[in-house]
């Protein structure tokens, strides 16, 4: 049975809609989950569960916990039993095959690459990140690990992705398009015209640059950027969906008939909103890696958690490191 570690203590809704995503996941996927964090407090929070998978459930003492807000590095460093490294020795250790944590980025990161390395022939892990495009999602990466990069970095992400995206994701021959300003080869700045060429002559599917405004139209698989434009990307992305419900449930509830409308209408508003909230993936995962890690958003609830979850039990069963590792330098 595949065995995950959970950073019962990262989040802004830690521990309590950690532990519920845990119990939810468990009627949908089977697995082991290992709790990581405050044992008592777990208990105490476990104790309040409906549970009918109760035996796929551990828990692993953790006494401290890395804060949003501590530098990634030094917290790492100092706090050797917080949830986060104590997950990590769990998965280095074999005794996990897997870790989520919604806790802090860097500091998830610092703990992995100084608990697990990377992939030999990875330079630079990077975060992926699902987005909701017209057809079906889209992986992007890099989302921030990475804010300098050089062309042989994007070529390497457009690897890896390409890996998941075929794998884990289920895309035949994934698509892959490297974000510019242009579709031409000679547009952008040195990296992205540098990256073009080690793209093109690669063993990828790599089609040429996409624009931004082509992200969600689902034209590829996967696009490859650095971290610095990936982030900005993905911090602005967050806001969309909800301000697009703000401005359409003010312009709904003018008058008395487009509330009407609005009320026929209810059921696909909700769908749609299912569909493009970070909820719907659940995480991201760090790719480069020597060993499977995933990333919950820090305000991620149960149903985030149930899905990270599931998204990760599916990196665990197709083998997604081993698949990296056979990337060539």
């Amino acid at each position: 049975m595949i065995r995950i570690a959970l950073d019962a203590m990262g989040g802004d809704y830690a521990p309590s809609e950690i532990i519920k995503g845990a119990v939810d996941a468990l009627d949908e996927v089977r697995v082991a989950i290992i709790l990581v964090g405050d044992e008592p407090e777990i208990k105490r929070i476990l104790g309040k569960q409906k549970r009918s998978h109760a035996d796929n459930i551990s828990i692993v003492h953790a006494g401290e916990v890395i804060g949003t807000d501590e530098s990634p590095v030094s917290a790492v460093k100092n706090k050797k039993d917080s949830s986060i490294n104590v997950a990590v020795r769990l998965l280095k250790q074999g005794r996990a095959d897997a870790l989520i944590s919604a806790g802090n980025t860097g500091a998830l990161m610092a703990a992995s690459l100084f608990g697990l390395g990377r992939i030999k022939g990875i330079e630079r892990p990077a975060i992926a990140t699902i987005f909701p495009a017209v057809d079906k999602p889209v992986l992007l990466l890099d989302m921030g690990a990475n804010v300098d990069c050089k062309p042989k970095h994007l070529k390497q992400f457009a690897e890896m992705g390409s890996l998941y995206a075929e794998h884990v994701m289920h895309r035949d021959h994934p698509k892959v398009g490297l974000l510019n300003i242009g579709e031409e080869s000679s547009k952008g700045n040195e990296l992205t015209i540098e990256a073009y060429q080690l793209l093109k002559h690669s063993h990828i599917n790599f089609v040429g640059n996409v624009e931004s405004k082509e992200i969600l139209a689902g034209k590829v698989d996967v696009i490859v950027c650095d971290g610095f434009i990936g982030n900005l990307i993905l911090k602005f992305g967050e806001t969309i969906g909800q301000t697009v419900f703000t401005m359409l449930k003010k312009e709904l509830t003018k008058n008395p008939i487009t509330t009407l409308g609005a009320l026929l209408l209810f059921p696909a508003f909700r769908n749609l909103k299912k569909v493009i909230e970070y909820d719907e993936y659940g995480a991201a995962p760090l790719l480069g890696l020597d060993g499977i890690v995933f990333k919950a958003h820090g305000r991620a609830k149960a149903r985030a958690i149930k899905n990270a979850i599931k998204t990760t039990s599916e990196a665990v069963k197709e083998k997604i490191v081993q698949c990296i590792s056979r990337v060539e330098e």
